[in-house]
């Protein structure tokens, strides 16, 4: 406008020294003002049109997708080798289970894997676990055996069971005497001496079972990877530290028994193998090298991208309250600082974490493959977000960017108000429904279980799994279930829906209307600014 060009003049002629033109200080005036108009239109141009306008290399783009390549490249190569790694325990976890665990069906039962009732069969059961241990060697067809320690001595198996210091119980009189404090007593059993441990430890084996409340069996195996070689790495030696449990807390005429397993890995002390699987290993290494390098130069980018905008913005706002009279409000300030440089920036610092566990990984100095596997997941799905930036330049594919930037403050208020009722729902499920419903055993299982009834999955099994046995329960799950699924079904999630959809019309009646330069640029201080310089070409 007339009185803000005047403003503008009066303002900068102010601060020009005395001695100088009148005309001169026009001009600067007009320089200043042009030149920082270039700059604000150069700024919130694309990629494309800033190479059209300077002829500037996009360079950032350019990183971005050879980023982009190599990044999920290196996140596929990872992510087959640690299915070989998942595998391989998951099936020595399985094989071990068959090997020691005596009428083992293949099929975990809840949350245990075989369960006794008589106590003939838990001297069965224990007894099968020292037999099979013994005989290692010649049952398993894998390359697991003992382990040893540094002098070469087979490590023992260790056996400890814990009871009641002191307890007699008499049903039928219903009476009882308990010191409710525990003992417990270990006993080691040698493979070298499997024909003595039975004789020489028979007290051991008399178990009071009023008393017992477990037995611990405890022992360590070693075993190689060798399905690596297939895939050209070198194999990993695993160090297996078994326990199985026998578990009578509950004292119900039912010990379940558990057979736990921790795997670690590490670099085996003598190989020896033949053809290209450590070429392969050093290629792995330089083309993680070469990652680290590329997010390092698109960190670098995204970090200058990020000052020259703080800078451009202080210019801009010392220009605005200068010759304007006014102020740079916080909407307009975060518009100069792109979300998506700081997007970038993490996705590449997750990279180059994750490219570095992942040398030390095949370098055999580290086993943290879920650590790793983290680190890189995340940075991969970051990296695939950031693409949309640069759909969001086509006016056609911004849609779902801004629909999302202008429904999330509403949907994150809305979510807040909804979780109260839903962390209601949570914990009234586990204290009623826990003892009878499998589902709702744990706080975790009946938040998941409301989430998949909240999105119309399990229903009918969700009904049917629930005890009748109790009637008083059965009638209040009828209650809870139907008032949950009819509220946060027909209330809860169109609303949720129609929060988004009306974001989505609000956005897309303003793109329809934002069809010229000049409605364009009507709203925002620094688009009026720039706008004054496209009148004025036009």
């Amino acid at each position: 406008t007339d009185s803000a060009e005047n403003s503008c003049k009066l303002c900068i002629f102010n601060r020009i020294p005395s001695g100088v033109m009148e005309s001169q200080r026009f001009i600067l005036c007009e320089g200043e003002s042009e030149n920082l108009r270039d700059d604000l239109k150069y700024y919130f141009m694309s990629p494309c049109e800033k190479y059209r306008a300077r002829r500037h290399v996009p360079w950032k783009l350019g990183v971005q997708i050879l980023k982009i390549v190599m990044i999920t490249t290196q996140l596929v190569l990872f992510g087959l080798n640690n299915q070989l790694v998942v595998s391989y325990k998951e099936e020595n976890t399985m094989a071990l289970k068959n090997l020691f665990l005596k009428d083992y069906s293949g099929v975990d039962e809840d949350d245990y894997s075989v369960a006794v009732y008589t106590q003939q069969d838990v001297y069965d059961s224990l007894f099968y676990v020292l037999d099979q241990y013994s005989q290692l060697g010649r049952l398993s067809t894998g390359p697991i055996n003992y382990a040893e320690d540094e002098d070469g001595t087979l490590l023992p198996l260790l056996i400890c069971k814990e009871y009641y210091k002191r307890g007699s119980v008499e049903p039928p009189d219903e009476a009882y005497d308990i010191d409710a404090q525990l003992e417990t007593v270990c006993m080691s059993h040698d493979p070298k001496t499997a024909n003595l441990w039975r004789t020489q430890n028979s007290s051991f084996f008399e178990l009071d079972f009023y008393r017992l409340v477990d037995i611990k069996i405890t022992f360590q195996l070693k075993g190689i990877n060798l399905q690596t070689v297939r895939s050209r790495e070198l194999p990993d030696c695993y160090s297996f530290y078994v326990t199985i449990t026998f578990d009578n807390q509950c004292h119900s005429g039912k010990v379940k028994i558990f057979l736990d397993t921790d795997a670690q890995s590490s670099a085996c002390r003598d190989w020896k193998i033949s053809g290209t699987a450590q070429k392969n290993t050093h290629y792995l290494l330089l083309f993680d090298g070469f990652v680290i390098l590329v997010c390092l130069t698109s960190a670098v980018l995204c970090t200058r991208s990020i000052v020259l905008a703080v800078r451009l913005l202080q210019r801009f706002s010392r220009f605005f309250h200068e010759n304007y009279n006014r102020k740079v409000c916080e909407d307009d300030q975060r518009e100069f600082l792109n979300g998506w440089y700081v997007l970038v920036i993490v996705s590449d610092l997750l990279a180059i974490i994750g490219s570095i566990l992942k040398m030390e990984i095949q370098a055999k100095s580290l086993t943290s493959y879920d650590v790793c596997s983290i680190f890189l997941g995340t940075s991969t799905l970051m990296v695939w977000v950031g693409v949309i930036r640069y759909l969001g330049y086509f006016q056609k594919y911004n849609v779902l960017i801004l629909t999302m930037k202008a429904a999330f403050p509403k949907v994150l208020r809305f979510c807040c108000c909804a979780g109260m009722i839903y962390l209601g729902y949570t914990f009234c499920g586990w204290i009623v429904l826990g003892p009878y419903h499998e589902k709702f055993e744990g706080l975790s299982r009946v938040a998941e279980c409301l989430f998949s009834l909240l999105n119309g999955d399990d229903m009918f099994t969700t009904f049917a799994q629930l005890k009748d046995k109790n009637t008083l329960v059965w009638l209040f799950s009828r209650a809870y279930l139907y008032s949950f699924i009819s509220l946060f079904i027909y209330m809860v999630l169109s609303l949720f829906i129609a929060l988004i959809t009306d974001a989505y019309e609000t956005i897309k009646v303003l793109s329809l209307s934002a069809t010229t330069s000049e409605q364009k640029y009507h709203k925002k201080p620094y688009y009026h600014f720039i706008g004054m310089q496209i009148r004025a070409e036009k």
